[in-house]
């Protein structure tokens, strides 16, 4: 039980932590401050998987479910932070703001479980999509190294490191299996750090400085703040999350032969809804479930709810722990950039899977999934698209995650649900392709 908890620790361990490190360098926060924000991320991913392994009440699917910080939210946060002018008000922010939404999203579960066709495939692989592709800048970025400023950002070290991990990482699962082709993204990091410290770019300083015992105080960064915009743009990421994390209750309902119904979605989105609304109070983000552990429970047919829960006993233990906490901010910023690359586009290439089941052969689906991804690409390609909209609306606007997923369940209410739009099963060759007469 303990190695295979161990092994879920290991298959999730990279996607808990680059959420804090992402928003924690976007926010400006030191060593020790990161090392502070990566722990309790740890220990809230830790009592979000206890809540939905193991239930209280009516909280809970009580499947061998992971929970743990979201990629939704990053980008929505990283808006948050840009539009903040004291930077140390940004987290405060952000807290408020995911409290509002888990309190609102657990709710809303019993509601939104009925409402889950209304977020198809089609929706909810152009979202995840849109996760991995906007968090690649982060990576390309995170690759040139630690600050812009600096006169060896982008040189070639930086990213021949980047460039060397990501290879590491594509060898490792190339030509291991079993449990190291799992934790290959973790192995990478280790290995990359090995390679940049002749080159100066290793820092064990963090490691040095933290205690091997810590308890991650409440409201550490400050009590939480309430801002209209920001609250509305978690709401949305809420939404995204929800919406993923019942997919995957289906999915993973399937793999253990135990399928989830309106009453398990429900106990499942009140365990991802109430986890992310205690998470601010230890300083941690929204929780979702990781879809990479379902995968690990079809490849190795584990499929205890217990084995996972003593995963989450792991992740409280390395929260309490900041010296293991602070392991992730000695690596260098080029190698997690290397890494990012394929954990980012790992996302968005889950979504595009997704999008396979869509029914793209559908004309309806193929408008939906390229105009919401053209609208959710804005932010990325056009950085001053909104430069003339109000300051709040920028908050919302500004991530692609949430007027992507806002176009496509709009898109697919009018294409696909509403009266007056084109047959369901209208066919096409090629997207703009003339229609014949007879289809309509």
């Amino acid at each position: 039980m303990a190695t295979s908890g161990l092994q879920h620790v290991a298959a999730m361990y990279a996607g808990v932590v680059a959420p804090p490190l992402i928003v924690g360098a976007a926010v400006g926060l030191t060593a020790t401050e990161l090392t502070f924000l990566t722990g309790a991320c740890l220990f809230t991913a830790g009592l979000a998987t206890f809540l939905q392994t193991l239930g209280v009440w009516k909280i809970g699917a009580r499947l061998p479910f992971v929970n743990g910080v979201t990629f939704a939210g990053v980008a929505p946060m990283i808006a948050v932070v840009n539009s903040t002018d004291d930077k140390s008000d940004a987290l405060p922010v952000i807290f408020g703001a995911v409290i509002v939404a888990g309190v609102l999203g657990f709710f809303a579960a019993p509601f939104f479980s009925k409402a889950v066709r209304f977020f198809p495939p089609v929706v909810t692989g152009t979202v995840i999509t849109l996760i991995g592709i906007s968090l690649m800048p982060v990576a390309f970025g995170w690759a040139q190294g630690p600050n812009p400023t600096a006169d060896d950002y982008g040189s070639t070290t930086n990213l021949g490191l980047a460039g060397a991990t990501l290879v590491i990482v594509l060898l490792l699962r190339r030509f291991t299996r079993g449990f190291v082709k799992q934790i290959a993204v973790l192995l990478g990091l280790v290995v990359g750090t090995l390679v940049a410290i002749p080159f100066g770019a290793t820092d064990f300083g963090p490691v040095a400085d933290a205690a091997v015992v810590g308890f991650p105080t409440p409201f550490y960064f400050g009590a939480p703040q309430f801002q209209l915009a920001a609250i509305l743009s978690m709401c949305v990421v809420m939404v995204v999350s929800m919406t993923e994390s019942t997919a995957d209750m289906l999915a993973l309902g399937e793999i253990v032969e135990r399928p989830a119904d309106e009453k398990t979605i429900a106990a499942g989105l009140r365990a991802d809804t109430l986890g992310s609304a205690l998470s601010p109070l230890f300083n941690g983000f929204m929780c979702s479930a990781f879809a990479q552990n379902i995968g690990l429970v079809a490849m190795t047919r584990i499929r205890s709810r217990y084995v996972v829960a003593t995963g989450g006993g792991f992740l409280v233990l390395m929260g309490l722990c900041p010296m293991a906490a602070s392991l992730i901010a000695v690596v260098p910023r080029p190698v997690l950039g290397g890494a990012g690359v394929v954990l980012f586009g790992s996302v968005a290439a889950s979504g595009i899977q997704t999008l396979v089941k869509a029914g793209l052969e559908k004309d309806n689906n193929v408008l939906i999934v390229a105009v919401s991804l053209a609208v959710g690409i804005i932010p990325i390609t056009a950085p001053e698209f909104y430069h003339a909209f109000p300051e709040t609306a920028r908050i919302i606007l500004d991530s692609g995650i949430s007027t992507g997923c806002v176009a496509a369940v709009a898109l697919n209410l009018v294409f696909n649900h509403l009266g007056g739009g084109r047959a369901a099963d209208d066919e096409v060759t090629a997207p703009m392709d003339p229609q014949p007469a007879s289809a309509h």
